[in-house]
């Protein structure tokens, strides 16, 4: 979209936070980079030039306004809806992959060479993978020097930094002050009235609005596996295995941010949880463009415009939700959800939660790989599915994550026993994140369809759904929102 000097300048004229992430204004006159809803007085055209990305306006010289703090925006929408190798690198990126593993890691992981990679991400956005990193590991520091005490040599190699003195270049290069006046400035916001909890970070996560809660919330409050997540004063909360340690978070619904409460047992994995509590609540949606896609459907209008803004409820492991979602199949909620409690008493590892009930992590498929079948209280099919599922995941012979390609891991999937469209489906929907990942086959899809004059039989279903394209997740959504089970209430 930076390319279209015209509609970028409307967007900023307006202060439309729908494009916030979408593109940046760069502004000559000032050195500085806004995100296109910045409360100051707009610039004149002249003097505007558009990025893709933060990184690309950092590497240009321009640095974060200190106003809208454009580092802060909603990721683009894009990295989420697409499946090619930009998109795929945009997403391990955002995990910190780069900061782990190196450029040469996310090329390995991605299936290309370096060169490859870097020409491809500098093309469409501007920067090269280190840059796109450096920018990540700037936001990440500036969190920690805002929401802690840690001192801040601590900071910066939590926040992925070589040493102290990039760390203090870099934060002063981007945001133009030093680490100390970033956190006084932290602190004066905050008042004597809101101290930080001790071992809490405390963050809110924005979105474009709108957004409706209610089956967000409600789908994962309504599945959450006992020890691994909970429902608690008006928050889902859940433990999340980490790359270097572990994790709990807190996460419940404002106005105009998720509220996010984290709990870490290792400061470099902040990047890592928080992209994965994004992508467990589809934050990076546009919501404004799927739901017009969907409301030109007469059928499926009025429930779009009932409750617009629904997201698709995700998971913060793909591997995780394959494994519940074999556990799942053919059973009600309540039962997908005992077997799920078996498992992880079982095989997950303990964890301490202080505030609250959450007492494992759900086991790591490594974890699973010696799973003795005639120990599980499941037909004899699923057995074997489970196993062997567990197997392949085990031994990397089936990788599912942010660097999947969709249309691999399906095929991948269809070949293991047991899988058929319902679960290869659910999987690509809430593991995967394709955001037309579509289930003709689901019980709750079929009754929804009956009700509202569609199609019930899944192939005219699949063919009438040609027209949500590519957005039919989110139509399963709010086909799923005309039925009265607890996934589509939020939580009392």
């Amino acid at each position: 979209m930076h390319t279209d000097t015209e509609r970028c300048v409307r967007a900023v004229q307006s202060k439309d936070a729908r494009f916030d992430g979408w593109f940046f204004t760069a502004v000559l006159t000032t050195r500085i980079y806004c995100r296109p809803s910045c409360p100051v007085v707009p610039p004149k055209p002249r003097n505007m030039v558009f990025y893709p990305s933060a990184a690309a306006c950092q590497q240009a010289g321009f640095r974060a306004c200190k106003r809208c703090r454009p580092d802060t925006s909603p990721g683009s929408p894009e990295w989420n809806a697409r499946a090619d190798a930009v998109a795929r690198a945009m997403r391990l990126i955002r995990d910190g992959v780069v900061d782990r593993e190196g450029v040469p890691g996310l090329a390995a992981r991605l299936g290309y060479s370096t060169r490859q990679i870097e020409r491809q991400l500098s093309a469409e956005l501007g920067a090269g993978p280190l840059a796109l990193a450096r920018a990540q590991r700037a936001q990440t520091a500036r969190v920690l020097i805002e929401t802690t005490t840690l001192p801040f040599a601590e900071v910066a190699f939590a926040a992925g930094f070589s040493s102290v003195r990039t760390f203090n270049e870099t934060v002063r290069e981007v945001f133009a002050v030093a680490p100390g006046d970033l956190r006084a400035r932290a602190a004066r916001r905050a008042g004597p009235a809101h101290p930080a909890s001790p071992g809490i970070i405390g963050l809110r996560l924005p979105y474009r609005t709108p957004l409706n809660p209610s089956n967000l919330f409600g789908h994962l409050a309504a599945t959450a596996v006992p020890g691994v997540e909970e429902w608690r004063e008006g928050a889902y909360r859940r433990t999340l295995r980490l790359p270097y340690g572990h994790g709990t978070v807190a996460l419940s619904p404002a106005p105009d941010h998720i509220v996010c409460r984290l709990a870490l047992t290792d400061h470099r994995d902040l990047t890592h949880a928080i992209s994965r509590c994004r992508w467990l609540l589809d934050l990076d949606a546009d919501p404004v463009a799927v739901d017009a896609q969907l409301r030109a459907d007469p059928l499926l209008a009025p429930l779009v415009d009932a409750a617009p803004g629904r997201r698709v409820p995700r998971t913060v492991d793909a591997a995780e939700f394959a494994v519940r979602a074999v556990l799942g199949q053919q059973v009600s909620t309540a039962a997908a959800r005992t077997h799920a409690a078996r498992l992880v008493t079982a095989h997950g590892t303990p964890v301490d939660d202080p505030d609250g009930g959450l007492t494992h992590l759900f086991p790591a498929p490594e974890a699973l790989a010696g799973l003795d079948p005639e120990g599980l209280a499941l037909p004899r099919a699923r057995r074997a599915t489970l196993t062997t599922l567990v197997a392949a995941l085990a031994d990397g012979g089936l990788t599912l994550g942010p660097d999947s390609d969709w249309e691999e891991a399906r095929a991948r999937l269809l070949t293991l026993p047991g899988f058929g469209p319902w679960t290869v489906e659910a999987i690509a929907m809430r593991g995967l994140g394709d955001p037309d990942a579509f289930l003709p086959t689901d019980l709750g899809v079929r009754r929804a369809a009956e009700r509202l004059g569609l199609p019930s039989t899944p192939a005219a279903l699949t063919a009438k759904a040609t027209a949500w394209r590519p957005w039919r997740a989110y139509a399963v959504q709010y086909l799923w929102a005309t039925d009265s089970h607890p996934v589509n209430h939020l939580p009392a």
